[in-house]
């Protein structure tokens, strides 16, 4: 999808980033330079000194053409979390290493920002998991980017997690934990639990787990339309985490489901984005 020109851009940064104060600083005065109105969460206008641009954290996202993010992947994942109720696409403006998920380099905030003001990128679409955890025989539903997990909350103990693939008893998995995955977060947790890489083109989930305690310790690959459920069947309690945020602790009988979710994450890109070449150079492969 083509971008359009963009008036008023809201800034989410990363306070404990040495660099995001200045970086914060540089966006805002381009933009306004542009003729471009800029906003932070209050919260976040005091952090980098932009008291002025603070408005109220429930009517940030809503006023906002675009979001830009001041961080690392991390700070993308929460303004990503941040922005996707709206529809409204973020970019990553790398402030540490070299991440998967951001799109430019604080040093080229200037040239992002008035490209952004022209209306001069894309928007990519990334495909979500959309959960829904029965807690207590209460509901809860949140979405994830990258991924959830299930861990056990005791280190002396193992999980035990009943699993259900469309509505139809798959196995108990006894692990320390289970992570389910899209495309984008295959390279996150996923990948540590040597799960395997998948191109951000693809929509599927990933289901691995983390240090089994049974023969079948493989990854499974499952498409976007499929349903995972997990159950708790032991006394060992759970936490729910996404995109590496606790949600709950999950106690025998709760339970949590997950799909694809009905739309997409939004993210600007410049330039057509070689995701194998970002591998490269994230895990210093050479050429032969």
């Amino acid at each position: 999808m083509v971008g359009e020109a963009v008036r008023r851009v809201g800034l989410v940064p990363n306070p404990e980033t040495r660099r995001v104060t200045e970086l914060a600083a540089r966006a805002a005065r381009c933009l306004e330079a542009g003729g471009a109105e800029v906003v932070l969460r209050d919260d976040d206008a005091r952090t980098v000194g932009l008291e002025r641009l603070g408005v109220a954290p429930e009517q940030f996202v809503g006023m906002c053409d675009v979001v830009v993010s001041l961080g690392g992947d991390g700070t993308m994942l929460h303004a990503i979390g941040a922005a996707y109720e709206h529809g409204v696409p973020v970019l990553g403006v790398n402030a540490g290493h070299l991440g998967y998920l951001t799109e430019v380099d604080g040093s080229e905030i200037e040239v992002a920002m008035q490209r952004l003001l022209a209306g001069d990128f894309s928007v990519m679409e990334r495909m979500v998991l959309h959960l829904t955890a029965s807690v207590g025989g209460a509901d809860m539903t949140c979405d994830a980017l990258n991924e959830l997990t299930l861990e056990k909350v005791d280190p002396g103990r193992t999980a035990r997690l009943d699993v259900a693939i469309n509505g139809r008893p798959f196995t108990t998995y006894a692990a320390d934990g289970v992570i389910v995955a899209t495309p984008t977060g295959s390279t996150a947790y996923s990948f540590s639990a040597r799960g395997p890489i998948v191109s951000p083109s693809h929509r599927c989930m990933l289901l691995t787990p983390v240090s089994p305690h049974m023969l079948f310790d493989r990854s499974l690959v499952l498409g976007p339309s499929e349903q995972l459920r997990f159950e708790v069947a032991g006394n060992q309690a759970v936490h729910l985490t996404t995109d590496g945020r606790k949600v709950v602790i999950l106690h025998r009988g709760d339970s949590v489901s997950c799909t694809a979710g009905e739309r997409s994450a939004r993210i600007v890109s410049f330039e057509a984005r070689d995701f194998h070449q970002i591998l490269k150079a994230k895990f210093g492969l050479s050429d032969r």
